[in-house]
């Protein structure tokens, strides 16, 4: 089983920001939330984290034990000269056009297509691969990132629209899982929070 976790709140979600590739620190909430997870995750064998601190805070704070690898294809998405504004520098026109065209990227960044090109080919080695994790019972990856990745990652697990983003709700400090059954990709938990300590 893969569990993706998305990172504990930082100070952008907690003033409402677009945050991409930039390295807001976790508040004490964020530090909290991550914490909460670790009752959750004991199962897990390996962790793998987007290069982002916030992740690797998370990470860290949630599973100590295990040292994390880092990986590329779950990093957030690209915002370019958008990342740190607040939400409100995105007229509703404008949301309404990246929802529409999955291919459209804001501020010379990164669409959610390009996400969608590497976090789906991890999955698929994965996937191909049967001595991976994902196919094991009893051991788990766990998968620190962020929430663009998360959801192409269920959207890949259900093998829905790629416009089904836009209808889910994802929380930080939030873990979401994925199995196979009969070798195909499915979907078992979505954005379930621990209570906090």
């Amino acid at each position: 089983m893969i569990i993706l976790i998305r990172h504990g709140q930082t100070t952008s979600n907690a003033r409402n920001l677009l945050v991409g590739r930039g390295n807001p620190d976790l508040t004490e909430l964020g530090r909290r939330q991550a914490t909460a997870l670790g009752d959750l995750l004991k199962d897990v064998r390996e962790v793998w984290t987007s290069p982002l601190q916030r992740a690797r805070d998370t990470a860290a704070l949630a599973i100590p034990h295990l040292e994390a690898t880092v990986n590329e294809a779950f990093i957030e998405v690209d915002y370019g000269t958008l990342d740190g504004e607040p939400l409100s520098a995105v007229s509703g026109e404008q949301w309404r056009a990246f929802e529409r065209d999955h291919v459209m990227v804001f501020g010379g960044g990164e669409s959610l297509a390009d996400v969608d090109l590497r976090v789906h080919a991890q999955l698929e080695a994965l996937l191909a691969d049967e001595s991976s994790l994902l196919h094991s019972r009893e051991e788990h990856l766990a998968i620190v990132s962020h929430l663009s990745p998360i959801k192409s990652a269920m959207v890949w697990a259900l093998g829905v629209p790629t416009s089904t983003v836009w209808r889910m709700q994802l929380n930080n400090g939030s873990i979401t899982t994925i199995t196979t059954r009969l070798s195909t990709p499915a979907l078992l938990h979505y954005n379930v929070v621990p209570p906090l300590a």
